[in-house]
C-alpha cells in the first residue's frame, strides 16, 4: 500500500510549480483531481515533442485525474465545494488574488473545512509590495539575482531548467507532508504559502551571506566554482573536457603530487589554502592546463581515479540520454507509452508502477457522478 493512498488532493493548477508538487503526491499514492479549464492546463500546449504531447505536461501530470470545471459557474462551484468537503489537501497556483475572488481563498476554505491543508503557490508570496505581481520562472531567476551569478564573465545566463518552479514545487510537497503529519495529532489542517521567490532565495543563501557579511558579489565564472579552486572544467589534448573537484587540502596535495606530478606546489603561499587558490585562480588554472593539454582525456582520468580525485565528463543532453546511470520510468499518454526520468528517491518498500497522463477531462463524467 502506498503512503498516501487515503489522501484526496484537489488542485487548481497550471504550468510547473503546483503540478510538480501534486505529481509527487500522486507518486506517493494520493488521489489527485486536477481541475482544468475547458481548453486545459496551458502547459499542454508548450510543445508537442512527446508523440504530440507536451514534454512538461507528460513529465508532471502522471497519475492524476482530469476534471474540466468552471469555478465561476454556480453549479461547478458547488461541485468543487463538495469535493473539498472530503478532501485532505487543496493546492492552487492561480494568478494573484484569483482564488480569493472566486470564493476559494485559503481563509474561506479553512473556516468551511477545518481538516483541509490549503497550499498557495505564488510568485512572490502573500505579503509585501510584490504580492500582486504575476511571475514565471525566468522572471524570478532574474529578480532573485540567480542569473547574475550564472553564465560566463561576459554575460549572465538562465539556469537551463525551470529551477524556481521545481524548487518551489518540491518545497510545497515537503511542507504539505509536514502539515499532514501534524494533522494526525491535532486533527486540524493549516495554510501553507510557498513562493517561487522565497524558494530560490533560500537556495541563494551562500552568495547572499558573502554579500551581507563581506560585501563581496560572487563573480560569474562559467563552469567553475566561484569560491572553491580548483573546481571546474579543463580541456585535454584530444579536445575533450573534464571537470574536477578538489574539496580539501589532502586532496590538493594528492592532486599536485600524483596528477600534476608537482608535489612542491602546496608549499607555495599562493596555493597553500583554498582562499589563496581562489585569489590566484588564473595561476591555478594555468598550472592545470599546462599538464592536461599534453594528455588525452582517458589518461587524465586514469591519474584522477588512481588517487581518488572526483571528476566528471562535460556531457550534453545526448550524453544524458545514453548515460549508464540514468533511470527512467514509463508513463501512458493519449499518444502511447513514453519514458521520463525516474523519481530520484529509491525506496525498498515501494514498487514502481506505470502511471497515466490524463487527457483533458478524462475523468469529468465519473467525478461529477461521484460527488453529486
Amino acid at each position: 500500500m502506498l503512503d498516501l493512498a487515503d489522501i484526496l488532493v484537489v488542485t487548481l493548477e497550471q504550468a510547473v510549480a503546483a503540478p510538480y508538487c501534486s505529481c509527487r503526491l500522486a507518486d506517493a499514492g494520493a488521489r489527485v483531481i486536477k481541475i482544468e479549464r475547458e481548453e486545459g492546463d496551458f502547459a499542454r500546449a508548450y510543445d508537442s515533442v512527446v508523440d504530440g504531447e507536451s514534454a512538461y505536461f507528460v513529465w508532471l501530470n502522471r497519475g492524476k485525474e482530469s476534471l474540466v470545471l468552471n469555478i465561476k459557474d454556480e453549479e461547478d462551484a458547488g461541485l468543487m465545494h463538495r469535493m473539498l468537503a472530503q478532501a485532505d489537501v487543496f493546492i492552487q497556483n492561480l494568478a494573484p488574488g484569483a482564488a480569493d475572488r472566486s470564493g476559494f481563498g485559503s481563509g474561506t476554505l479553512r473556516k468551511l473545512y477545518p481538516q483541509l491543508v490549503c497550499c498557495n503557490i505564488s510568485g512572490y508570496g502573500e505579503q509585501g509590495e510584490y504580492r500582486h505581481m504575476k511571475a514565471y520562472d525566468l522572471l524570478v531567476q532574474c529578480e532573485s539575482g540567480l542569473t547574475s551569478i550564472t553564465g560566463t564573465p561576459d554575460a549572465p545566463g538562465r539556469v537551463g531548467v525551470s529551477i524556481c518552479d521545481i524548487s518551489c514545487g518540491q518545497l510545497a510537497y515537503s511542507a504539505i507532508l509536514e502539515a499532514l503529519i501534524v494533522r494526525q495529532h491535532s486533527g486540524e489542517g493549516c495554510v501553507v504559502d510557498v513562493s517561487l521567490f522565497d524558494s530560490i532565495a533560500e537556495w541563494m543563501a551562500v552568495p547572499l551571506l558573502h554579500y551581507d557579511h563581506a560585501g563581496t558579489i560572487q563573480p560569474r565564472v562559467g563552469i567553475n566554482h566561484a569560491t572553491i579552486s580548483p573546481y571546474g572544467a579543463y580541456r585535454s589534448r584530444d579536445n575533450l573536457t573534464v571537470v574536477i573537484a578538489i574539496q580539501n587540502e589532502r586532496e590538493w596535495e594528492r592532486f599536485c603530487a600524483d596528477v600534476l606530478e608537482q608535489p612542491e606546489l602546496p608549499d607555495d603561499e599562493r596555493l597553500h589554502s583554498n582562499q589563496a587558490r581562489v585569489k590566484n585562480r588564473q595561476m591555478v588554472d594555468q598550472l592545470i592546463n599546462d599538464v592536461f593539454s599534453q594528455m588525452d582525456l582517458e589518461a587524465i582520468i586514469i591519474r584522477l581515479e588512481r588517487v581518488g580525485i572526483a571528476y566528471g565528463r562535460l556531457n550534453d543532453i545526448s550524453g544524458l540520454s545514453k548515460h549508464p546511470q540514468l533511470r527512467r520510468t514509463r508513463v501512458q499518454t493519449e499518444s502511447g507509452e513514453a519514458k521520463v526520468a525516474a523519481v530520484a528517491a529509491i525506496r525498498s518498500n515501494q514498487a514502481s508502477e506505470m502511471k497515466t497522463v490524463p487527457a483533458i477531462g478524462a475523468q469529468s463524467e465519473s467525478i461529477r457522478k461521484e460527488f453529486t
